[in-house]
């Protein structure tokens, strides 16, 4: 098969890629096919993650763990073929973001009851998110310090003028005033949610509004609305039930992908990474505990959403699922599970930027042979928390984060040395879209608790939400 036909355009010029897409097939096959009476969705998703692991780590055996897998026919062949059903379900996915935040926010706000105040959602979002981002940001940092990570890594960080570019800083307010959309179809070709927040919630408001006086005039545009918003979630349903058969070549990409060296290479900031992780989700359901609700619940519920996270790497791409499971699984209100959940797609995301950012600041300062002190800590927190917003959330944007972040506490001629880090990009942005995707759904619960608004009865249910996934399929 060493013609044009099968190594360009088929992309399929060795047995090895056959082999891996015929094992592909019968995986999902079997997937597909287990019974729903022993397997519900999150055992299948779960099942799907063990197997595409697996399946990654077979291709790299095969290969025989090179440094550079993508050098290798099967493995640039396999992954890329691996990338249709993986990368298609996630498109599929993000396809429904834009009129998801769209139609949720003007459905929520002109079902609202008379005496529902929006002004306090909007604070009481903004006040959480920052405080929990800020947390993030502290957690990172003392790791960071405490592991010496940066320090006898071994990796070598040459500094050059051809090295990444830094993104330029901006204040505060240019800050702000950029998540203010001044054109919202530029928003949503930008992925600016929380510009479509705001102009959608303009646009409720005004029907709202204008409903009290020329009802008879509005109720087309009532009716519009509230006929797409049980489309697009009927829609949303019929993609998410195709989650465990995704997860297992977006796994197996990811693993297959970059080889075991440049891993180890950077073990050290790998393995902080995760415990940072690890130690913010315990925080989190420390904080839903302290608002009365149990944690071990909310775990349970969350496990597909997590598994989704891991491997898509895009907070944005799970976003339906998201609000799905606040709502059907978690007994949140549409009102914060639609708002939260889009701004925490953008805003305060609590790994690409808190956590990821603190990190790369101590990796960078004790790389350049200088140590952390309280005053670069606190300028840290403050600058990385306050950068958060506008983080949009698709993969790769982590290390814009961590660009502001090293230029906001001076370290932006140092940025070049974090790229042995950018070269497992990927190993490392798994735990981070999971913590930014739980750390939403934890803000959600907080917020609506708070709000005297969330359903504890639907929380405490182990089934709400089964009969969801099970009606669409």
């Amino acid at each position: 098969m060493n013609n044009v036909f099968f190594q360009q355009f088929l992309m399929i010029s060795d047995i090895k890629t056959i082999i891996f897409l015929v094992i592909l097939f019968a995986i999902i096959t079997v997937i597909n096919r287990l019974p729903k009476q022993k397997f519900n969705f999150s055992a299948k998703v779960m099942v799907a993650t063990v197997i595409g692991l697996i399946l990654g780590l077979g291709i790299q055996f095969i290969a025989g763990f090179p440094n550079d897998p993508m050098q290798f026919t099967f493995v640039r062949e396999t992954t890329l073929w691996y990338s249709l059903l993986g990368g298609g379900f996630i498109s599929l996915i993000r396809m429904l973001v834009i009129p998801l935040v769209m139609v949720s926010i003007i459905h929520v706000i002109i079902n609202m009851k008379e005496d529902a105040n929006l002004g306090d959602l909007v604070k009481r979002t903004l006040t959480i998110t920052l405080a929990m981002v800020a947390i993030s940001v502290a957690v990172g940092l003392t790791l960071g310090v405490l592991f010496n990570v940066g320090k006898a890594d071994g990796a070598t960080a040459i500094v050059t003028e051809g090295g990444r570019q830094i993104r330029e800083v901006k204040n505060i307010v240019d800050t702000l005033k950029a998540l203010i959309p001044s054109n919202p179809v530029e928003a949503m070709v930008n992925l600016n949610i929380v510009g479509l927040v705001i102009f959608s919630a303009i646009v409720g408001v005004a029907a709202k509004r204008m409903s009290k006086k020329y009802m008879v005039i509005v109720k087309p545009f009532f009716d519009l609305i509230n006929a797409m918003q049980k489309i697009i979630v009927s829609m949303a349903m019929s993609i998410i039930k195709w989650m465990p058969a995704a997860v297992v070549p977006l796994l197996a990409n990811t693993i297959a992908q970059k080889g075991v060296h440049a891993i180890a290479e950077v073990g050290k900031f790998i393995v902080v990474l995760y415990l940072s992780v690890a130690i913010m989700f315990i925080i989190q359901m420390i904080a839903v505990a302290i608002f009365g609700m149990n944690p071990m619940t909310y775990v349970k519920k969350c496990t597909s959403l997590l598994i989704l996270a891991f491997t898509s790497r895009s907070s944005v791409g799970c976003l339906p699922v998201t609000i799905s499971t606040l709502t059907n699984k978690l007994g949140v209100t549409e009102s914060t599970a639609s708002f939260v959940g889009s701004f925490g797609t953008t805003a305060g995301m609590q790994g690409c930027a808190g956590v990821f950012p603190a990190l790369t600041i101590v990796f960078v300062t004790h790389m350049s042979g200088n140590s952390v002190d309280m005053t670069l800590f606190a300028m840290a927190v403050i600058v990385v928390a306050i950068s958060s917003l506008g983080i949009a959330g698709i993969p790769g944007t982590a290390t814009m984060a961590a660009s502001v972040g090293l230029s906001g506490t001076g370290l932006a001629s140092l940025f070049p040395m974090i790229n042995p880090i950018l070269a497992i990009d990927p190993i490392i942005d798994m735990p981070r879209t999971m913590l930014n995707v739980i750390g939403s759904v934890t803000n959600a619960l907080m917020v609506d608790k708070s709000l005297g608004q969330i359903d504890m009865a639907v929380y405490n249910d182990p089934t709400a939400g089964n009969e969801t996934v099970a009606t669409e399929e």
